[in-house]
C-alpha cells in the first residue's frame, strides 16, 4: 500500500527542515535527580518532571473519578501514518542491525549508528518528512531497539522502586519513592507483544525463558533485579514481571542516616562490630530494605580484607579491590531426581566453594535452604559473615532456623551474633524504611523454638520515630575480653565514630567513592580524620 509520505522519487536528504547531517536529534540520558515539592494531602499533588527529555515526562496527578493518585507517562504521539513509518523502518533496521554497535556503551555512538540507518532506509522508501516526524520515530527507534520498550522511561525515573505488570491488559503498576503504589497509563495489549517483552527481558539478563522453562529470575544490564513468568499455564492473566530498580550508586551509611533509616550511632557500633568481625543477619520482610542495608555496612569492612560475596542475582556493590563476588547460574535440560539440573551452580555449591579461598568476610545475598547450614558452619569455624533473610522478629527467624528445611542446631544459631530487624511502614501520608530493633544474641535453647536470649541494644520508637540507644553492649563486652581494651577506650571510639559519621551527614558527604575512602582512611589514619571534621 502507498503511503501519503511515499515520494515517486527518492530524495537525497529525507529530513525536511534540515540542511546537512546534523538533524538536531538527541536523548538526554543523564541521570538526574528532581527535587519534588512536599505535600500534605495526595488530593493536591500534581507534578510533571523529565524522564527522557525532551522527549518522555512523569506526570503525577490526583484523579477526581477513581479517586486515586496516578502516574502517566507522556511521550510523544504518533498519528496513523508515522506509526505506519515507524514500523516500516525497524523492520528495515533488523535487516540491516549491527549486534557489536547495539552492545556498544557509548551512547552517542549507538545514536548516530541508529541514524546513519534508518536515514537509509527512508531514502530507499522515497519518504520525506519533517524534523519533528523524524525526531519522534529516532526517539522510538532508540526506545524500542536499545530500551526496554514501554517500560524504559520508567527505569529513568530515580523515584521508581519497582515496576510491576500483572498480565495481557492490565496496566503497569510502580512505587514510588515519595508516593507509594501507583496505577500507570503503560500496559500490554496482546499475548504475542507480552511474549516478546519478557523474551527481551531474558535476552538483557543472559538468561533463558521458554514454554519448558516459563520463569526468569535476572539482573538487568542497568542492576535492576526481574523476576518474570512466560505464559499463561503459569499465571492465568498471561506473561508477567515485575523489576526491582536499584540505584545506579549504592547507598552509603550516611544515605540511610539522613532517610532516619536508622541512627549514626546504631553505624558507628556496626562499623566497630564489623572490624572485630562479629557476624551480622539482616532480617525484614519483602521490600523493607535489606539488602541495600547489607550493602550500606559492607563499607566498613575494612579495606585490606577479602571479601567473597555470593548471590543469586547481582545486586552488591562494594568498593574493596580485594572483592570476590559469584553468583549461581541455571542449569540446562530436564530436571535430575533431586531437581538439579547439569551445569547448575546453586548458592550451597558457591558457598562450600568459598571457605577454600581464604575469605576475611563472607557475604550472602539472602538465605533460605541448605546453603544457611554451611553459612552457619563458617560462622562456627571463625568466618565472619553477613546476610539476609525473610523473618519479621528475632523470635520468627530463630524458629525458621530450627525447624525444616533448614533444621540447624540452637549451638549453631548461637554463633550469629547481631541482628538487625528492618521495617517498611506504609501508611496514605508516608512510605518509609526502618531499623525496627537491634538484637545482640546471648542464647538459645535446645529444643525449644524461637528460645532465645538477647539483648536489646537498639529500639525504634514510632511516636517519636527516632533510635533509642540502650548503652549496655553484649558485643563491646566480648571485645574487651578479646583485645584487652579498656572499656572507656572502647566507648570513646563509639562516640569518635558516631560523630564522624554525623558530621558527614551534616556535610552531606553521600557519594559512594567520597564515604568509603573517608572510612579507609580512618583505618589508616584516624588523627587525620579526626582533625578535618574537628573531633577531639
Amino acid at each position: 500500500m502507498e503511503l501519503p509520505f511515499f515520494q515517486k522519487k527518492k530524495p537525497e536528504n529525507p529530513i525536511e527542515e534540515s540542511s546537512g547531517p546534523d538533524t538536531g536529534f538527541y536523548l538526554d540520558l543523564r541521570p538526574r535527580l528532581i527535587k519534588l515539592p512536599e505535600f500534605k494531602a495526595k488530593e493536591t499533588i500534581n507534578v510533571r518532571y523529565p524522564l527522557i527529555p525532551p522527549f518522555a515526562f512523569a506526570h503525577i496527578f490526583w484523579d477526581t473519578k477513581s479517586n486515586e493518585l496516578l502516574y502517566f507517562v507522556e511521550e510523544p504521539p504518533l498519528d496513523a501514518t508515522e506509526k505506519e513509518l515507524l514500523r516500516l523502518v525497524q523492520l528495515g533496521l533488523e535487516e540491516m542491525i549491527n549486534v557489536s554497535f547495539v552492545k556498544s556503551k557509548k551512547i552517542n555512538l549507538i545514536i548516530q549508528y541508529f541514524e546513519r540507518n534508518v536515514q537509509s532506509i527512508l531514502i530507499e522508501l522515497g519518504a520525506k518528512i519533517t524534523k519533528r516526524t523524524y525526531h519522534k520515530v529516532m526517539y522510538y527507534i532508540y526506545r524500542n531497539s536499545v530500551g526496554l520498550n514501554e517500560i524504559e522511561p520508567f527505569l529513568s525515573d530515580y523515584y521508581i522502586e519497582d515496576i510491576e505488570c500483572n498480565g495481557i491488559g492490565f496496566p503497569i503498576y510502580i512505587v514510588h519513592r515519595l508516593f507509594g503504589n501507583m496505577r500507570t497509563n503503560v500496559l500490554f495489549t496482546s499475548n504475542q507483544e507480552m511474549s516478546d517483552f519478557v523474551d527481551k527481558l531474558a535476552q538483557k539478563a543472559g538468561r533463558y525463558i521458554s514454554y519448558a522453562k516459563p520463569l526468569l529470575d535476572g539482573t538487568l544490564p542497568d542492576g535492576s533485579r526481574v523476576n518474570a513468568t512466560y505464559t499463561q499455564e503459569v499465571t492465568t492473566r498471561g506473561p508477567t514481571f515485575t523489576i526491582r530498580k536499584f540505584t545506579k550508586e549504592p547507598w552509603t551509611p550516611i544515605h540511610l542516616i539522613k532517610f532516619k533509616t536508622a541512627s549514626p550511632e546504631l553505624f558507628a557500633y556496626l562499623w566497630i562490630a564489623i572490624q572485630f568481625k562479629f557476624n551480622v543477619m539482616s532480617v525484614g520482610e519483602t521490600g523493607s530494605g535489606k539488602t541495600t542495608f547489607l550493602n550500606a555496612i559492607a563499607s566498613f569492612i575494612p579495606p585490606e580484607a577479602r571479601v567473597c560475596s555470593i548471590e543469586d542475582t547481582r545486586e552488591l556493590n562494594l568498593s574493596h579491590s580485594n572483592w570476590l563476588p559469584a553468583v549461581t547460574r541455571s542449569g540446562f535440560g530436564i530436571p535430575n531426581l533431586i531437581g538439579g539440573r547439569y551445569g547448575e551452580i546453586t548458592l550451597f555449591d558457591l558457598l562450600r566453594e568459598t571457605f577454600r579461598q581464604n575469605p576475611d568476610y563472607v557475604i550472602v545475598g539472602e538465605v533460605r535452604g541448605e546453603e544457611t547450614f554451611v553459612l552457619f558452619q563458617g560462622m562456627a569455624s571463625g568466618h565472619p559473615s553477613f546476610s539476609t533473610f525473610h523473618a519479621a522478629s528475632v523470635k520468627t527467624l530463630v524458629r525458621r532456623l530450627a525447624t525444616p528445611p533448614i533444621n540447624l542446631s540452637a549451638s549453631l544459631i548461637e554463633t550469629l551474633d547481631i541482628i538487625l530487624v528492618q521495617t517498611h511502614i506504609k501508611t496514605p501520608e508516608k512510605s518509609i524504611r526502618r531499623v525496627k530493633e537491634l538484637q545482640e544474641v546471648k542464647s538459645v535453647k535446645e529444643g525449644v523454638m524461637g528460645d532465645v536470649s538477647s539483648n536489646e541494644l537498639f529500639m525504634w520508637d514510632p511516636v517519636k520515630d527516632e533510635l533509642k540507644y540502650h548503652n549496655k553492649s553484649v558485643i563491646f563486652e566480648k571485645i574487651m575480653k578479646r583485645t584487652g581494651m579498656k572499656k572507656q577506650d572502647l566507648e570513646r571510639e563509639f562516640k569518635v565514630r558516631s560523630k564522624i559519621l554525623e558530621a558527614m551527614a551534616a556535610q552531606n558527604i553521600t557519594n559512594f567513592k567520597d564515604v568509603n575512602d573517608l572510612i579507609n582512611q580512618y583505618y589508616k589514619n584516624p588523627e587525620a580524620v579526626r582533625q578535618r571534621f574537628n573531633i577531639k
